[in-house]
């Protein structure tokens, strides 16, 4: 008896396990190389959630990959920077009539956009694996591809996500949720893991690993602790103090070299941007482009002070932007700011992880 419920267990942690795997590409005729969509709207996109999926997915060489927007002209990413997209979904439609194999959607200001809604239920139509990350989800909500499926978000919209989507089968306690050709993530600094995932599930485990290595990512898994992150009475009051204290405001500008590692940038900008106190503007001469081909715009930053910036992989650089926030702004901001990128430094998410493998299986 004892041994039936044991193998009973374990066929039922390893069920849900691949249920939060991305099922392996399958190359159709005509279509050998994957074709990996991520698009944005011009008003304002999640800077994290947008760049990071392109810069990774870019260096890892697995798929093509195009940065759509809705409209044409510049992408104004939010809390910072802006940028210039491959293609409008227009150009895309007439382009690849197919549609993509991946379609990934992050997080933006309008998610009720007719245009970008119709674009993603055609692409679903098509066979698209839709992504939604962070509060992309709520993209998708709208958009019609959540009716009874498992799906998870960034914390802080939990209760949004279930009184506007109460059919939902809403997940706790994961970085990315897979239902089919469905996955969704947690919050800002999930878009990171994700994309590993689904370098994984387009170019196997050893291109993942060795992609991770180079982001400074030990783990990539599913695991997490949503529910320790919260902002708090503290959170709201540091937020409120940050924003009315314009005295203290900061305006810093982040060069932008050819070449530059976008996924680094993303994380650190994110987290300056955040604190309530400071505004970051991309500073160039001209249009620069990053190492994975992405084309960002300068912005009227040439008398600001220079953002001081790390010299790390994508995680290091982020540790140290938040430990710089600290010493600049106080503790309660680095932790306003990691509650808002739903971030734990490594050495606390690992052993999150493991308590999640025993409490939440």
């Amino acid at each position: 008896m004892r041994l039936a419920l044991i193998v009973l267990l374990l066929f039922s942690f390893t069920a849900q396990a691949g249920e939060e795997m991305l099922p392996p590409y399958q190359p159709s005729p005509g279509h050998e190389r994957p074709l990996v969509a991520v698009i944005a709207q011009n008003r304002m996109t999640e800077l994290v959630d947008y760049v990071v999926p392109l810069g990774v997915l870019r260096r890892s060489a697995v798929a093509q990959v195009l940065a759509l927007s809705t409209e044409p002209g510049p992408i104004n990413l939010m809390p910072a920077l802006k940028m210039q997209a491959d293609a409008t979904l227009e150009e895309f439609r007439q382009r690849y009539p197919q549609g993509a194999d991946y379609l990934i959607v992050p997080a933006v200001h309008d998610s009720e956009d007719p245009g970008l809604l119709t674009f993603i239920r055609e692409q679903a139509a098509l066979g698209a694996t839709v992504i939604g990350i962070c509060d992309g989800v709520l993209v998708l909500g709208q958009a019609g591809l959540l009716h009874g499926r498992r799906a998870t978000g960034h914390w802080y919209s939990r209760q949004q996500r279930l009184d506007d989507f109460p059919d939902a089968r809403w997940q706790e306690n994961r970085r990315y949720v897979v239902d089919g050709r469905l996955m969704t993530t947690s919050g800002v600094s999930a878009a990171l893991p994700a994309s590993l995932a689904l370098v994984e599930a387009i170019g196997g485990s050893a291109k993942a690993a060795a992609l991770a290595r180079q982001y400074g990512v030990s783990d990539w898994s599913p695991q997490h602790d949503s529910q320790r992150f919260s902002l708090g009475s503290e959170g709201y009051l540091t937020a409120a103090g940050n924003f009315l204290a314009l005295w203290g405001h900061e305006r810093f500008a982040v060069p932008l070299h050819t070449g530059f590692d976008e996924v680094s940038l993303a994380l650190e900008v994110d987290a300056w941007a955040r604190t309530f106190r400071s505004e970051v503007l991309g500073k160039a001469a001209e249009p620069v482009t990053s190492a994975g081909g992405l084309q960002f715009l300068p912005e009227q930053a040439d008398a600001l002070p220079e953002l001081p910036r790390p010299s790390g992989n994508a995680l290091q650089n982020l540790e140290s932007s938040l430990a710089a926030i600290a010493t600049r702004y106080g503790e309660p901001t680095r932790r306003l700011v990691a509650a808002q990128l739903e971030y734990s430094s490594p050495e606390r998410s690992s052993l999150q992880a493991r308590r999640n493998n025993m409490d939440n299986p």
